[in-house]
């Protein structure tokens, strides 16, 4: 079975960033998508092994949504992605208007604004699942507190030049990054100064790290069985502040849609269930923004 980080990346690449940065800026979005598009199409003609496990995810899901797993809806599953990415570009650049950031739950909303504004601390478990992007840019491009950072979870290799390209054209955000292949007892220490500040943690807790022995948990998703990276809970365990599971949707007229839940067990297997069962439900909502283009499913 393969994991996500043996999947070539097919729509990387500094040149290709930086194009559609210049693109964005001289034509607009408009233009963005329509390059997204042919790329997205090529990328769909020639990637035969993702296009296999995106068929596979729709049969997964085919008796709870309907959606059949036919090449349209793949391609479909594929355009998604690639629209994604474009909308990033706009986040990033800080031309995205937050009024088009709304919250499923108002509920949610206030439980998360109530912690977030006691300067604790919060630490959120994503997802591939949408664009937690949006999320992350509502912290970056509002003036808090002189402390303020949000800290960022990546994979040192997948997320390079993607990172890189980041720094480049908004050099003042105020991200701290760190690397899932060099979580010890060193990052965790800075981790916990840093929420102790007020600080907002982002982590994905569906992705496994490459090229570690970190200890996995198994699952059920849509009734099959996964592999989950277990460090993820632990470190949102250790840090001992308030636990959000977010997922951002890309809804009508442009608008993403944050879906959020407080977690409130103290549990390790509470934890791991409790985000396995929100990541289910939420990608029901939108099976389409489901991005794990890679052998995720063991059985």
């Amino acid at each position: 079975m393969k994991k996500w980080y043996q999947i070539k990346e097919q729509a990387a690449g500094e040149k290709r960033l930086w194009f559609s940065w210049y693109l964005y800026k001289i034509f607009g979005k408009k233009a963005l998508y329509l390059v997204a598009f042919i790329v997205t199409f090529f990328t769909f003609l020639f990637a035969k092994e993702i296009r296999k496990y995106s068929k596979k995810y729709l049969m997964v899901i085919e008796p709870l949504t309907g959606l059949k797993p036919s090449l349209w809806n793949s391609f479909k599953h594929f355009l998604s992605y690639g629209f994604l990415l474009a909308d990033k570009i706009e986040i990033f650049s800080n031309n995205y208007d937050k009024k088009k950031i709304l919250f499923a739950s108002e509920e949610e909303k206030e439980l998360f604004y109530n912690d977030f504004y006691k300067k604790q601390g919060v630490f959120c478990l994503c997802s591939h699942i949408g664009n937690t992007d949006v999320m992350r840019s509502f912290f970056i491009n509002n003036d808090f507190w002189p402390e303020f950072k949000v800290n960022v979870f990546l994979s040192r290799t997948q997320s390079q030049i993607f990172n890189n390209f980041i720094s480049k054209i908004a050099p003042s955000i105020p991200v701290n990054y760190f690397y899932v292949e060099d979580i010890g007892i060193s990052t965790s220490i800075r981790l916990k100064e840093s929420l102790d500040k007020g600080c907002v943690t982002f982590i994905a807790g569906d992705r496994l790290a490459e090229n570690t022995n970190a200890a996995v948990f198994e699952t059920t998703l849509f009734g099959h069985k996964i592999d989950l990276p277990v460090g993820s809970f632990k470190l949102a365990q250790l840090m001992e502040v308030p636990i959000y599971f977010v997922i951002a949707l890309k809804t009508k007229n442009d608008t993403y849609t944050i879906h959020l839940h407080k977690h409130n067990f103290s549990n390790l297997c509470n934890l791991e269930k409790s985000y396995v069962e929100f990541m289910e439900k939420i990608t029901l909502k939108s099976p389409l923004q489901f991005y794990h283009f890679y052998d995720l499913f063991k059985d």
